[in-house]
C-alpha cells in the first residue's frame, strides 16, 4: 500500500491537481464566454497590452472622424448652407454616440483583462481625454447651427479665420492619432510624434489669441459674438486635450 509521501513523490497528486485546474478553467470559460473574452493566467502582459492598445486606437479613430467634420460645418457657415450644416450637425451627434460606445468598450475590455495589465489607468486616462474632444466638437456644431438659423451678422474675415483655427485644431488631433499609431514601435518614435502634437497646439494657441481680440473688436451681432467666443474656446480646449492625451501616450509608450 502506497503512503501519501510515495504518492506525492510519484507525481500522482501533481497530475490530479493539474487536471482539476484545467477542468475548472474550462468550465469557467464556458460560463463566462458567452460574448465575453476570458483572460487566462497563461495570457501574457504583452498580449493584453496589444488588446488594450487596439481598442484605444479604434476609439481615437472615431474621435478623429468626428473632429474632421468641424471644419466642414464651418465651411457651410461661410457659404450659409444651412441644410448641409444641419446634416453635419446630426452626423456629429451620431458620431458622439459612437465615441461613447467605443469608450465603454475600452472600459469593458480593461475590466476583462484585469490586474494582469498594470497600466490600465493610463489607457483609461487617454480615452477619457480624447472623449472630451468629441464633446467639444458637438458643442461647436450646435452653436454654429444656431447662429446660422438666427441669421446673425458676422464679418466674412472672422469666418475665414475661424476656419483656419478649426483646421489647425484638426491638425493637432491628427498628430495625436499618429502618435497613438506608433506606440508599438518604441518610446523614441512615440516621443518624436508627441512633439508634433505640442507644435500643433502652439499654432492653435496663436491663432486663438489673435482671433479672440479680432472678434471682440468686430461689428458682429452681440448674440453671435457671445456664441463665437464659446466656439473659439472649445476649439482651443480641443487642442489642449490633444496635448494632454499626447502626454498620456508618452507614458504608455514606456510600458509597451
Amino acid at each position: 500500500m502506497k503512503t501519501w509521501a510515495t504518492l506525492f513523490e510519484s507525481g500522482v497528486f501533481v497530475t490530479f491537481f493539474n487536471t482539476l485546474t484545467y477542468l475548472m478553467l474550462e468550465k469557467t470559460a464556458r460560463f463566462c464566454g458567452r460574448g465575453k473574452t476570458l483572460v487566462l493566467p497563461t495570457e501574457t502582459e504583452e498580449r493584453v497590452k496589444r488588446r488594450a492598445l487596439s481598442v484605444c486606437q479604434e476609439h481615437l479613430r472615431k474621435v478623429f472622424d468626428l473632429t474632421r467634420k468641424v471644419p466642414q460645418i464651418i465651411d457651410c457657415y461661410m457659404r450659409n448652407d444651412k441644410e448641409k450644416a444641419k446634416q453635419l450637425f446630426n452626423e456629429i451627434r451620431a458620431g458622439e454616440d459612437e465615441v461613447a460606445k467605443a469608450r465603454r468598450l475600452v472600459s469593458q475590455e480593461l475590466a476583462e483583462i484585469g490586474a494582469i495589465l498594470l497600466s490600465r489607468e493610463d489607457f483609461l486616462r487617454f480615452t477619457n481625454l480624447t472623449s472630451e474632444i468629441a464633446d467639444f466638437s458637438e458643442g461647436i456644431a450646435f452653436r454654429l447651427v444656431e447662429i446660422m438659423q438666427h441669421n446673425w451678422n458676422v464679418p466674412t474675415d472672422i469666418k475665414k479665420d475661424l476656419l483656419k483655427l478649426s483646421e489647425a485644431c484638426l491638425e493637432a488631433v491628427l498628430r495625436l492619432r499618429e502618435t497613438m499609431m506608433v506606440l508599438n514601435y518604441g518610446s523614441a518614435k512615440a516621443m518624436e510624434k508627441a512633439k508634433d502634437v505640442e507644435v500643433a497646439e502652439r499654432v492653435v494657441d496663436g491663432l486663438y489669441r489673435e482671433l479672440e481680440i479680432k472678434l471682440l473688436s468686430s461689428k458682429s451681432d452681440f448674440p453671435a459674438l457671445i456664441l463665437l467666443r464659446d466656439v473659439l474656446q472649445l476649439l482651443e480646449d480641443s487642442a489642449d486635450k490633444a496635448e494632454d492625451a499626447a502626454d498620456a501616450a508618452r507614458i504608455l509608450s514606456f510600458m509597451m
